[in-house]
């Protein structure tokens, strides 16, 4: 893994990948993202009717669970192909399982229309959105992170890191102005569905640049050598356990972040302090926009200063602000001004992840400890949150018990970092034989 490169950077090779992640991860995180926005906004209305506000939530939050649930069922799946055959050839049909899925969710029957049918087939059909996001994460990563130099691997490899924002942007962007332009009663009915079915063109754009993408030349090595694993997640768990935990742990605190900054304030926000959805999605909009810039600039910070120290400051930082925000959050004004601060602080953590976790694995191993990490660590956080954040709003009455809990998430990505290693300098090449 320390070994120099065996040739030259293909210059023209990583933009074509960079633009494959970035591009890739966006399509699939709109998808995502858009569920995650309609969860909050109106699928407790229409799929979990009849209960008290909160709790409608706290159901339609719970199908936003299954996605992360599944997710590692996408990553051991996945995983284990993209070591085998290849980052290309997973990478197309990740993106296809996700697109197929979102634009049926379009398509479903209401609660009202098929009764107990319409929120299990959502869930059937969240559960396959998760299973695709769980085997995309790590590809993603390793298209741009393995054709870069070891000084720039920081940057190159955040492509895939800002696809989750963007997807936020562009999907709360569609969401904001379907809540716009149609009453009410319009979005509720079918409205909302606008979103989900587009998804179809937005696949079939992935589709068409993932198709024309080359193959990473780790990959090429490993099966020009015939050094592909036959049976890679029992061998990450054999002999990866340390770099495994690391990278898990370090990634709860920035889910557990983003779940409350950019899933979660839209509850908080409608429901708690009498926001309109408007206002609350304009606050992510805001936020998510920025996030397109601060990612690619951590992950540059990361190059120059170290990844667990930038890391290390966004988790620290996002701790303090989750108390902040709870204390000034009151109206727009300082709403939006709160997710924006938090969005940040996530970006100094969401920037560096990518290098940080694909750098803790040998290069035959990479994509299955890369997406067992990220996967599992989805089910930790980002899974738990949105619901644990609903119960304590609604036991407790206060938003100061939902600091608490990303304090303490913050504090486990900390042990994270400590326990991994910093090899920002070393080339992700073959090493030899």
């Amino acid at each position: 893994m320390s070994s120099a490169p065996p040739s030259p950077p293909d210059r023209r090779g990583l933009h074509k990948a960079f633009a494959a992640s970035l591009s890739g991860t966006s399509l699939e995180w709109y998808d995502f993202a858009v569920y995650s926005s309609a969860a909050a906004l109106v699928f407790g209305d229409l799929f979990f009717p009849g209960s008290e506000p909160l709790t409608g939530t706290l159901q339609a939050f719970a199908t936003y669970a299954v996605g992360y649930v599944a997710r590692p069922l996408g990553g051991i799946f996945f995983g284990r192909l993209g070591d085998v055959i290849g980052r290309k050839r997973v990478l197309v049909a990740t993106l296809l399982l996700i697109g197929v899925a979102t634009f049926c969710i379009g398509l479903l029957p209401t609660h009202a229309q098929a009764g107990a049918l319409a929120p299990t087939l959502l869930v059937v059909l969240r559960f396959a959105q998760g299973v695709g996001v769980g085997g995309e994460w790590g590809g993603a990563v390793l298209l741009s992170s393995e054709f870069s130099e070891a000084g720039q691997r920081g940057f190159w490899a955040s492509a895939a890191q800002v696809g989750p924002p963007l997807g936020t942007l562009l999907a709360n962007g569609v969401l904001a102005v379907l809540a716009g332009a149609l009453s009410e009663d319009a979005f509720l009915s079918w409205g909302w569905r606008v979103a989900f079915l587009l998804s179809a063109v937005l696949v079939a754009f992935g589709l068409l640049i993932r198709s024309r993408l080359e193959e990473t030349p780790v990959f090429r090595e490993l099966e020009a050598r015939g050094d592909r694993p036959t049976a890679p997640v029992s061998e990450v768990l054999r002999t990866q356990t340390r770099p495994l935990v690391a990278a898990i742990l370090a990634r709860v605190g920035p889910d557990v972040l983003y779940a409350m900054f950019a899933v979660f304030v839209l509850t908080y926000a409608t429901k708690e302090l009498g926001m309109s959805r408007g206002e609350a999605v304009t606050a992510v909009l805001v936020g998510s926009a920025l996030q397109v810039v601060m990612i690619p600039w951590s992950g540059w910070l990361s190059d120059r200063y170290g990844r667990r120290t930038v890391y290390a400051i966004g988790a620290v930082g996002g701790a303090v602000w989750s108390v902040v925000f709870f204390a000034m959050a009151s109206s727009l004004a300082t709403v939006l001004p709160g997710v924006v601060i938090g969005l940040v602080f996530h970006s100094l953590m969401y920037g560096p992840q990518a290098a940080f976790v694909s750098e803790q694995f040998t290069a035959r191993l990479r994509y299955t400890g890369s997406s067992l990490a990220y996967t599992f660590a989805g089910v930790i956080g980002g899974a738990l949150a949105p619901l644990a954040f609903t119960y304590f709003l609604a036991k407790a009455g206060t938003g100061y018990v939902i600091a608490a809990y990303i304090i303490v998430a913050c504090s486990i990505t900390l042990v994270g970092l400590r326990l991994g290693r910093a090899v920002r300098e070393e080339s992700l090449a073959v090493s030899p034989a």
